[in-house]
């Protein structure tokens, strides 16, 4: 994660009156490559990806820099049993308090979709069933993975590590459809959602500045 993006958060913790750190959840189905994602807006190796149909991730975990914190979450869509045990840790996260119970702890949810799938119904179970029972809409934001196999891998330039315009294309019409489907099927009206690689490193850029263009301008208070 360059300097220069986490003064940015400091800077804006500083002028808003926020907690220290910043305290992100990432949130989405098995597979859509959350701790791929921490690692690499790290930089470095923290969180172990799961190879195959096997999670890694199966209670949450917290990476930190400086003023910035990240809460990996396990992944729903295992079964009724296990996602029920992680919908009950999910909620117990975005209700956690601190300093005498006066506020909440998460900051920012961000949820991670599957940029390779069609298949929403997770996300959107997540988004309507858990995390906006738990937390303002603002507070929520959105970002799609895995932007390298949107199109089955097709369409990507490996010598430059980018898209090539028909998958640019591609990738800009499904961020805004997901948008759309989003608003149909929750309600909530989210800003568009920015498309990135973790794998491919591609985009990390944006994704941060996706984030830091959220930050709440005041803390989550438990009572008015």
């Amino acid at each position: 994660m360059r300097n220069e993006k986490l003064e940015k958060i400091k800077s804006i913790i500083s002028d808003r009156g926020l907690h220290y750190p910043l305290d992100v959840s990432l949130i989405g189905a098995t597979g859509v490559g959350k701790s791929s994602t921490i690692n690499a807006l790290f930089g470095e190796t923290l969180a172990k990806v799961g190879i195959g149909v096997e999670p890694e991730t199966q209670f949450i975990t917290e990476y930190k820099a400086e003023r910035f914190r990240l809460h990996d979450t396990a992944g729903l869509g295992d079964g009724l049993a296990a996602d029920e045990r992680h919908a009950i840790n999910l909620s117990d996260l975005l209700l956690r308090t601190f300093d005498e119970k006066q506020y909440y702890l998460i900051d920012l949810c961000l949820v991670i979709l599957d940029g390779s799938s069609r298949d929403m119904g997770t996300a959107y179970q997540i988004l309507e069933q858990i995390v906006l029972k738990c937390i303002e809409p603002k507070r929520v934001i959105v970002a799609i993975n895995q932007a390298d196999m949107a199109m089955k891998g097709r369409n990507w330039d490996y010598q430059n590590n980018r898209p090539e315009p028909e998958l640019l294309n591609f990738l800009n019409d499904k961020a805004c459809s997901v948008k759309e489907r989003i608003k149909e099927a929750t309600g909530l009206s989210i800003t568009t959602p920015v498309c990135y690689s973790a794998e491919k490193l591609w985009n990390l850029d944006k994704l941060m500045d996706h984030i830091i263009d959220h930050i709440p301008y005041e803390r989550r208070k438990t009572r008015a």
